[in-house]
């Protein structure tokens, strides 16, 4: 929370001509804001939703009367840019001052050529990776009229049974702030004059990922320090990475809705991380804190404004209350002037006043969206996120001359690869599994099929997530007659590779299970298939860790592909065969059951901890049922090659004040196959001020090793990388020893010990 003023020195140096751009658009904001009357400055605060994709609890209508009369100041979620064109032309042309408007869309892990899930992509832990795919769905949106982008979503959830976990990037907040910085960059470039670069925004803000139960919208309910320490790093990342907007979450934080929050949107966000940007709400956020308990619509709009937030989306509360507030003194219209101010920067900033047109691009858009390119390098990014989560006799990868039996529900589903938040996907030209598998082997497929179960036995559960253009294909046979089909067609095949998981959309935004088992339609498939004799693959489709103890000790391989895209089943395809060696490793612990939950790798220890190897000590902390383990720690993840680690080198293991620590350790692919392994950093505060976690994620690398060869990786660890927020939520390192540890997982480490003093 602190800076030295050589550091501020510095960073008004660096940013002196953004400062000097952003005063010169502030002064002709200024110069609008004079000629505007109230009705339109408070039009320019309202965002509704329009066109293809209009989802939720309220819509707006008349919307062109309302853009004539200057009522609105973007739309969301209408797309092409013929459309955008002509309804950018009506706000520019026919409306008194020709305001142009901003237009957004939910843009999460591509446009039209869709990436995988963004947890899935955090999987890959390739910075480079990640940002590429925010770079290609911004050329691709920016052609076809799309300026902004509800995206990245950053929130740290540690519960999967919140269906949102497969929009962020897992559990660990230094890895999700690597991401928010890769994802902010890869949308806005380092140039917003560029026509190729859309304004990211945030979201949300603040503590999403962490609603009681894991159930959507709920309460939040969180002490600060865990706040500063564990779920707010990531958007501060994305904010010191110049992030254009930031979206208000659903909950509470501290008894007071996010939307409402002063705390969070103005002490915190704009005076202690200096964000300048502007604040939108999410979907008729501010309606809903009439729900919350804080009033009537008037009321909670005046309360929205006063906490900071600028844009109101889709609710029209501040369309239709705040001149009421302004007139009864509850709010003033320098609140008003200052949301106004921000939309119209934000708009001098986009460059939509010297060119209302400029991101509604035709031919440009006929000739990238979703092209040949874009889905090669989707393939290719593909192969990257998928995890193996066991393998055991090496029955992967696949003979490329083996007879396959393919069954279960997500073999031949093209329209459920790309996963959840796919809203401009062209979801029939997406590549199935089944389709992969006949890519890949060409002439030489020997591939049979059967669905062998549907996703659940109750049908109107299935109904709940067949939506959002996804069929799950429902197979009105009994699982008697499916199941049966599916031995049939395994009599004469080598190896029974099951497509089995959640439909697209049993994860993600309104999609929280209370049940993360496999479904016991699939469970009987998989126990009838393992019952052949014959080896099974089980390819898991998942937008969240899934409790599946019973197959990690009874199917030999198991492979996590999460949601992969729109060229889902021929990356999956290349990996089953080993043309692609698997390299990706999990983000979000995978539990033993739903009630090891919440379980993530960097928690506390307690006062009574059970021994180290031990199951279950009386009057310790532990379950009488289960072990305190994870069925698969952060981290994890498999290959066709093995890597040896050696011993840890520490360049020193006594350090005063601001010197740095080389921690170097020799790894070696020791197998037949060439191979990626993510190196993982972790550090452990052993004795502070506060309790502190028993390891945390500082840095990692993913390096390339030919078959027999060796590497050295070598951290540069410095008192940066000690601190954290102490009581007095100073930020703050604290001298003593520090456990350094380094290794393939989080739970497989070598480790030393440092005497660090200041």
């Amino acid at each position: 929370m602190k800076r030295s003023f050589l550091t501020t020195l510095l960073l008004l140096f660096a940013l002196g001509p953004l400062f000097a751009q952003t005063s010169q658009y502030r002064s002709e904001a200024d110069s609008i804001l004079a000629l505007m009357t109230l009705e339109e400055k408070i039009g320019q605060l309202n965002l509704p939703a329009a066109g293809d994709f209009t989802t939720g609890q309220a819509a707006s209508s008349n919307i062109a009367e309302k853009i004539k009369a200057g009522k609105v100041g973007g739309l969301f979620n209408i797309k092409t840019a013929e459309k955008i064109r002509d309804v950018q032309r009506v706000a520019v042309e026919e409306s008194r001052l020709g305001i142009p408007m901003l237009f957004g869309m939910d843009v999460i892990h591509g446009y039209e050529t869709m990436f995988p899930i963004p947890l899935g992509l955090s999987c890959s832990w390739d910075m480079d990776l990640i940002e590429r795919t925010a770079r290609i769905a911004a050329k691709e949106a920016s052609a076809d009229g799309i300026c902004w982008t509800f995206s990245p979503m950053v929130d740290i959830s540690r519960d999967p049974r919140w269906g949102r976990v497969s929009e962020g990037s897992g559990e660990d907040p230094y890895l999700g702030s690597q991401i928010a910085r890769a994802m902010v960059t890869g949308y806005q470039g380092d140039d917003l004059t560029q026509p190729n670069t859309i304004f990211s925004c945030v979201k949300h803000f603040a503590l999403y990922g962490a609603s009681e139960a894991g159930r959507d919208y709920n309460t939040v309910d969180m002490g600060r320090i865990k706040m500063y320490n564990d779920f707010f790093p990531p958007y501060k990342a994305a904010v010191d990475a110049g992030v254009a907007s930031v979206m208000t979450s659903f909950n509470e934080v501290d008894g007071i809705p996010a939307s409402a929050n002063r705390w969070l949107m103005t002490e915190v966000l704009r005076e202690q991380w200096g964000f300048d940007g502007f604040v939108v709400t999410d979907y008729t956020a501010i309606n809903e804190m009439i729900d919350h308990g804080l009033g009537d619509l008037k009321l909670v709009s005046a309360k929205a404004l006063q906490a900071g937030v600028d844009m109101d989306m889709v609710g029209e509360g501040f369309l239709t209350t705040l001149e009421e507030s302004l007139q009864a003194g509850d709010i003033s219209e320098e609140q008003i002037d200052d949301a106004c101010r921000r939309i119209l920067i934000a708009k001098y900033e986009l460059g939509l006043f010297d060119n209302p047109y400029r991101y509604c691009r035709v031919e440009e858009a006929d000739k990238i969206v979703f092209s040949a390119e874009h889905r090669q390098e989707a393939r290719e990014i593909a192969t990257e996120t998928l995890v193996l989560l066991k393998n055991e006799g090496n029955v992967l990868p696949l003979q490329k001359n083996a007879k396959i039996a393919l069954v279960g529900p997500l073999a031949k589903n093209r329209e459920n690869m790309p996963g959840t938040w796919s809203v401009a996907a062209r979801f029939p030209e997406s590549v199935s599994l089944f389709d992969g598998l006949t890519n890949v082997l060409g002439d030489n497929a020997d591939i049979t099929y059967a669905r062998g179960a549907n996703f659940v036995e109750d049908s109107l559960l299935e109904a709940r997530f067949s939506i959002f253009g996804k069929p799950t294909y429902r197979d009105t046979r009994s699982a008697e007659e499916m199941i049966e089909e599916a031995l049939e067609i395994s009599q004469n095949a080598d190896v029974l590779v099951a497509a089995v998981g959640e439909a697209a959309e049993m994860s993600g935004e309104s999609s929280s299970r209370s049940d993360i088992n496999l479904p016991e339609s699939q469970q009987k498939l998989l126990k009838a298939l393992v019952e052949t004799g014959k080896p099974v693959v089980m390819v898991l489709f998942t937008g969240r860790p899934l409790s599946i103890t019973w197959a990690d000790q009874n199917i030999p391989a198991i492979l996590n592909v999460w949601f992969a895209g729109s060229e889902a089943g021929n990356a999956i395809a290349e990996v089953l065969f080993g043309e692609v060696n698997p390299s990706g490793k999990l983000t979000a612990t995978f539990p033993q059951n739903v009630g090891q939950i919440p379980i993530y790798y960097n928690h506390k220890k307690t006062g009574r901890p059970l021994a180290e190897g031990q199951w279950f000590q009386k009057f310790r902390s532990n379950y009488l049922d289960v072990t305190n383990e994870p069925l698969y720690p952060f981290g994890y993840g498999l290959s066709y090659t093995s890597f040896d680690y050696g011993e840890l080198q520490l360049s020193k293991t006594q350090l005063q004040g601001n010197e740095t620590l080389q921690a170097s350790i020799d790894i070696t692919n020791s197998g037949e196959y060439d191979g990626q392994e993510v190196v993982q950093l972790y550090i452990r505060d052993l004795v502070g001020s506060i309790t502190r976690p028993v390891k945390e994620l500082k840095g990692f690398q993913k390096i390339r090793l030919a078959q027999g060869e060796t590497q050295t990786v070598t951290f540069e660890i410095t008192p940066e990388d000690l601190r954290f927020y102490d009581y007095d939520l100073d930020y703050v390192w604290e001298p003593g020893e520090f456990e350094i540890m380094i290794g393939g997982n989080s739970r497989d480490v070598v480790s030393k010990t440092v005497d660090w003093q200041k």
